[in-house]
């Protein structure tokens, strides 16, 4: 026995070298597979052009589950379904009109702005009113007195010293979300929100509102940064100037929707599963190429990758195309509950969600010892240019998982470019590189190969 023990010992080190320089060898060739071979960028072409905008409830967004669906089952992966989903169904409206009424130096100023995702609507005698301008949520509670019949302008700019743009976007967007909710006890007759980007320009980004049970819903609009800075500096010169606001969103009734999701059957643990994707809906502006028509396709492409060099998966795979992430996220909500009500066990769901840049990581949520395990595999990744991988995060349709003990994971590509696009008309397909968007698949696709060799630490 002893000698047996020793024989371990000495081979082991061994042992474990074949083993890394055989991970490598899969990895390699999966990279391979997806810089020479990938139909990727057309599938994105195709997602971009063919079918566009997919806000929820909306033909779009119909369209694209067709797409998606038909793609899975072209690739024959084992299974492809729809899961059934109900979403808001919030629609724009054909006018949108924000513009200045008095201005001593340049009269009537016209402004480029778009209407929140979720807000109601003025209706078509619009709102008039002066303007009272705020930083931020902070500063609501010093200027309660002064909001009462006042549209309030929320200008706090993203922090451009943070190198991190999704940390400068965090600490900005609040006033966009809660800004309607939280004036509307003050008396404000709606709201207008600095448009949550670095860039200074003059499109308009979209998002989304929440509202509160009893509090009036308040019209929001967001303003382009040049005009935002415009707007400020006239008020420094004129505090009794007027805003009119006119447009037309409403909220219609919830409405029947869809997850896609396609699955490779694991060959030795099937009821565990590894889950990779992103959100099908899209803002109605733009085509949602990086938002996040990228990271869906990369999802698929992953399930494909294993498909093409007949890597037979341990775990069960899915590649999922979540509805409804950018005004409700009743896609993740959904999924996760048919999760737990099947009794499945997540071993870890990656979601990509940041724009089909160039990868330089990945984020994570989980405990410790799965945070260690995945830091171990950093060395396997660093050839590919990936070395972040110790950021906190996961993604808005995969926390929901998080009550498996699921380790959560973001796919972290450079963010410098990603909000000059983000919830904006500019979101088309023309701006994703090709290989920045197939360098982005091939990291998933290696981490999902390396969760689903060894698995993961339960929490």
């Amino acid at each position: 026995m002893k000698k047996l023990i020793f024989f371990f010992l000495i081979i082991a080190p061994y042992l474990i070298q074949a083993q890394k320089k055989s991970d490598e060898t899969i990895i390699a060739s999966i990279y391979d597979e997806v810089l020479s071979n990938s139909p990727l960028y057309e599938n994105l072409r195709v997602l971009c052009k063919d079918v566009g905008h997919r806000l929820s409830g909306s033909t779009g967004a119909a369209a694209a589950i067709e797409y998606t669906r038909q793609l899975m089952i072209e690739y024959d992966f084992d299974t492809v379904f729809l899961q059934s989903v109900m979403v808001p169904n919030w629609k724009r409206g054909p006018v949108e009109i924000l513009k200045i009424t008095n201005s001593k130096k340049q009269g009537v100023i016209d402004f480029n702005a778009l209407a929140l995702g979720n807000s109601v609507g003025t209706g078509p005698k619009g709102i008039l009113a002066e303007i009272i301008e705020l930083k931020g949520l902070v500063e609501i509670e010093e200027h309660k007195d002064e909001i009462a019949g006042k549209i309030v302008f929320f200008n706090g700019p993203m922090d451009p010293t943070l190198i991190e743009t999704f940390s400068a976007y965090g600490a900005a967007v609040s006033q966009r979300s809660s800004g309607a909710a939280q004036t509307g006890p003050y008396g404000a007759k709606a709201i207008i929100v600095r448009s949550m980007t670095q860039s200074l320009d003059d499109v308009p980004h979209a998002g989304s509102l929440r509202y509160e049970a009893g509090v009036k819903p308040l019209p929001a609009m967001a303003i382009s940064t040049k005009d935002a800075n415009l707007l400020s500096k006239l008020l420094k010169d004129q505090d009794d100037l007027r805003i009119y606001m006119e447009n037309y969103a409403e909220m219609l009734p919830e409405t029947q929707s869809f997850n896609v999701i396609g699955q490779i059957n694991g060959t030795l643990l099937p009821n565990e599963y590894i889950a990779v994707g992103g959100h099908l809906d899209s803002w109605d502006v733009g085509e949602g190429a990086h938002d996040d028509g990228s990271g869906c396709l990369q999802g698929i492409e992953v399930l494909r990758i294993f498909k093409s060099l007949n890597i037979k998966p341990k775990r069960t795979l899915r590649a999922v195309m979540w509805m409804n992430e950018e005004n409700g996220g009743k896609g993740g909500k959904a999924y996760a509950d048919v999760s737990k009500s099947r009794n499945e066990y997540h071993i870890a769901a990656i979601e990509s969600d940041r724009g089909g840049f160039v990868p330089r990581g990945f984020t994570s949520t989980g405990s410790t010892k799965q945070k260690q395990q995945l830091l171990k595999w950093k060395t396997l990744f660093e050839p590919y240019g990936l070395h972040d991988f110790e950021q906190e995060g996961g993604g808005a349709d995969i926390n929901p998982l998080s009550n498996q003990g699921t380790l959560l994971i973001g796919l972290l590509p450079d963010g410098q470019r990603y909000f000059r696009y983000h919830h904006t008309k500019e979101d088309v397909f023309e701006t994703v590189n090709r290989r920045e968007l197939e360098l982005g698949a091939g990291s998933m696709a290696s981490l999902v190969y390396l969760l689903d060799q060894y698995g993961i630490a339960h929490q």
